[in-house]
């Protein structure tokens, strides 16, 4: 273990190392240049720091206009205090508090959860297990963040199962323990045993059984993960609580909804819905159900099955809904942020996301819709710094390694791109969206008979028809435009405009942009940094349309 850099003054707390901010023991979310441009004032201890330097310190790896600094030290100010950070005119700024150096020696331990086997002798409670092993990974997510991170499910999931050894999992993930468990249901009683395992020589630190009714269901995961917090030496920061007893029915009606949730396919999340509203219905204030609904909506939009503005129009309610119930659920505040990222409402989505990761910053999801908003923001480097994260929390998903692959696209580090794309295409090479991202690759670097053959693979008509103009094959292109005229799904306006950029059609690109706009695409919070959208910049209509989505940059301009 190395000894972290720590710095204390007044009721906060800031680690220099894994750049994060405290108050009273809980974490502040920043983003991660905010907490460097604090960093940077704390450990001139005093003395004033000038403009300059902190440009040169904070943003080395990317050009950035004199307003950036501003806005960093305004969000400073507000949330630590105007008089911690003074003005020196004409020089820069300097740390006026008085500061204590902690002599700290810990690390942050990772931790997976497999997949709970199912004991009862029946497939019908396979969805009970899997549920049980997501609720325990969220459980264990909030328990010391700042010490403890959890693989996301998405990678847990994929070792159910197997034949795999701890040391092996252990490797694949970068974990230090494994948990591993198994449920037993019998009438309304279940019995969970779990056990903890250190990877590093496989032994079993502890391993318990505990039994009792469905309505204790969130006791039981209560105790489970204050055991395994004792066990990995990990002190809580805040007292336990005493859950509320669940429902049986509507607990079960979650897990069923969440394990199709998980499937994404198009029949798969109509039925979780259904599930979800069963468990409403069998309890009325079970705020995760209501998190579910908006997820699945949500969900929907995000693979094409729901135009957006039905997405988010039937999702937000439900987040509220939720939050009313339970303000810190974290999953409800990332889907009111991922739902309000489509409604162009940028503040909302910044705070929400933000909030939803100080709630639980081993949320995959939060972090992986985070990094989407840092990218239309045209944060990169804070951008790519979150999908990074997002896959270290989920490092077998094929998302995560996706999502990184488009964060590296929009950032325009076309090398790191093509080689995070070429990476996720071999370790999923039946993913369609990993077809996607090598289709992309191929394309950006002008080989367009290998981006056609990689298109194919992804079923994507838009990027085919796309390529297809790029090659020449100008049929072609007119032709795949038919067939998406023709689809009877929902297809974005965007795609039909990449089709018209790519064939040199500004006008009829235009057009489509305009209708993109109007049914709130999910392609457009990225317009700014999409790089099929290159050749329409310095277009006075580009500039009018950017204007209109007002930004939060744009607006302080």
């Amino acid at each position: 273990m190395t000894s972290a850099r720590q710095y204390a003054f007044g009721r906060f707390r800031l680690d220099a190392d894994a750049r994060l901010l405290f108050r009273d023991g809980e974490r502040i979310q920043l983003t991660p240049k905010a907490v460097d441009v604090l960093v940077t004032l704390v450990e001139n201890r005093g003395a004033p720091v000038r403009r300059q330097d902190l440009f040169e310190k904070v943003w080395s790896d990317v050009a950035v206009e004199d307003g950036t600094l501003s806005s960093h030290i305004s969000l400073l100010r507000r949330t630590i205090g105007e008089e911690l950070i003074e003005t020196i005119p004409k020089r820069g700024y300097r740390f006026t508090g008085e500061i204590e150096e902690v002599q700290r020696s810990e690390r942050r331990t990772l931790l997976a959860v497999l997949p709970f086997e199912n004991l009862s002798g029946s497939r019908k409670y396979d969805a009970f297990s899997d549920g049980l092993t997501e609720e325990m990974i969220m459980q264990l997510g909030r328990l010391n963040p700042a010490r403890l991170g959890v693989i996301a499910r998405t990678s847990a999931m994929t070792y159910k199962a197997t034949d795999k050894t701890i040391e092996q999992i252990g490797r694949e993930l970068g974990v230090s323990y494994v948990m591993e468990g198994s449920a037993r249901r019998a009438g309304g009683r279940v019995r969970i045993t779990a056990q903890l395992i250190q990877v590093s020589d496989q032994t079993h630190v502890w391993a318990e059984s505990y039994e009792g009714s469905l309505e204790d269901i969130l006791a039981l995961q209560r105790r489970v993960s204050a055991e395994v917090a004792r066990q990995t030496r990990i002190r809580l920061l805040a007292p336990e609580q005493s859950p509320r007893p669940v429902v049986a029915a509507a607990y079960e009606a979650y897990l069923q909804g969440r394990s199709l949730w998980a499937r994404r396919t198009e029949h798969e999340l109509r039925l979780a819905i259904r599930c979800f509203e069963e468990a409403v219905q069998a309890d009325p204030e079970y705020t995760p159900a209501y998190a579910g609904i908006a997820d699945t909506y949500l969900a929907m939009m995000d693979r094409g099955f729901l135009a957006p503005q039905e997405a988010t129009a039937k999702a937000r309610p439900f987040t509220l809904k939720a939050l009313r119930l339970d303000p810190l659920l974290a999953e409800a505040h990332v889907s009111l942020g991922h739902a309000a990222f489509h409604e162009f409402d940028w503040l909302t989505a910044e705070s929400e996301l933000a909030r939803g990761i100080e709630l639980n910053p081993s949320t995959f999801v939060g972090r992986h819709y985070f990094s989407n908003y840092l990218a239309a923001m045209g944060k990169h480097a804070e951008s790519i710094a979150e999908a990074e994260e997002a896959k270290r929390l989920d490092p077998v998903s094929p998302v995560a390694h996706c999502n990184l692959s488009t964060m590296l696209w929009h950032a325009g580090e076309m090398a790191r791109f093509f080689e995070q794309a070429r990476k996720t295409v071999e370790m999923f090479p039946n993913d369609l969206r990993a077809w996607e991202e090598m289709g992309r690759a191929h394309e950006q670097r002008g080989a367009f008979d290998a981006a056609i053959e990689a298109f194919q693979r992804a079923n994507s008509p838009a990027s085919l028809g796309r390529a297809y103009a790029l090659a020449g094959r100008i049929d072609d292109a007119r032709s795949t435009l038919r067939r998406l005229q023709e689809s009877p799904s929902f297809v974005s306006a965007c795609d039909f405009a990449y089709v018209h950029v790519a064939l040199g059609e500004h006008d009829q690109a235009f057009a489509w942009l305009e209708k993109a706009f109007a049914e709130r695409s999910s392609h457009m919070p990225f317009v700014r940094v999409n790089p099929r959208l290159a050749p329409l910049r310095g277009d006075a209509r580009f500039e009018r349309l950017v204007e209109r989505l007002a930004f939060p940059d744009t607006v302080e301009a």
